[in-house]
């Protein structure tokens, strides 16, 4: 099982990952991608998915036309681990493709 990040880690590991931040009231980091259109939003999550299905780490997101809101937590560790950051790089670097 991966171990929860520290306070102090969780701080330094999200300054590799532009956008993302603290999910206010839990140990979760978020963020929201917005893209040209549904399409374009639609193929991000597509993406990802697979990306989340090989890593055996799925999120928390939500779609509204070009907009995807994103959540991410490992529950089995009860917060935010160096999973979590991995995949939002991974993300990132989806919606950098994507656009």
């Amino acid at each position: 099982m991966a171990e929860r990040l520290t306070a102090e880690a969780r701080k330094q590991a999200l300054g590799a990952v532009p956008g993302w931040t603290e999910v206010q009231g839990r140990d979760a980091i978020g963020k929201t991608f917005v893209f040209k259109d549904f399409n374009e939003a639609f193929g991000f999550m597509t993406r990802a998915a697979l990306v989340a299905e090989k890593m055996d780490h799925h999120p928390e997101w939500r779609n509204v036309y070009k907009t995807v809101e994103v959540v991410l937590s490992t529950h089995d560790a009860g917060g935010v681990t160096a999973l979590d950051i991995e995949f939002a790089k991974a993300m990132n670097a989806i919606a950098r493709l994507t656009a």
